[in-house]
């Protein structure tokens, strides 16, 4: 059995009122897929960073497993048709 350890990162950004946060993951070959979330608190809202926070995190990462579904689709297309 082999296992591997990958690690995502997220750095998040935040203001009043809007929320940035970015997802990476860097492969055991040095090749890095982001995923990119944003979140906005509208007006009325209660000021609870953590919800903004917690928001733009996870579609960073949705965006990042999209990226990374395409990765190994394209892994598989081209690894199953010889040049």
């Amino acid at each position: 059995m082999h296992t591997q350890d990958w690690s995502v990162r997220i750095m998040v950004e935040e203001d009043d009122d809007h929320t940035q946060a970015r997802a990476v993951l860097t492969s055991r070959d040095g090749v890095s897929l982001h995923g990119d979330g944003n979140a906005d608190r509208k007006p009325g809202d209660a000021p609870i960073p953590e919800i903004g926070e917690e928001l733009a995190a996870a579609r960073a990462l949705y965006a990042l497993a999209d990226k990374l579904m395409d990765a190994a689709a394209h892994d598989v297309e081209n690894r199953s048709h010889p040049v």
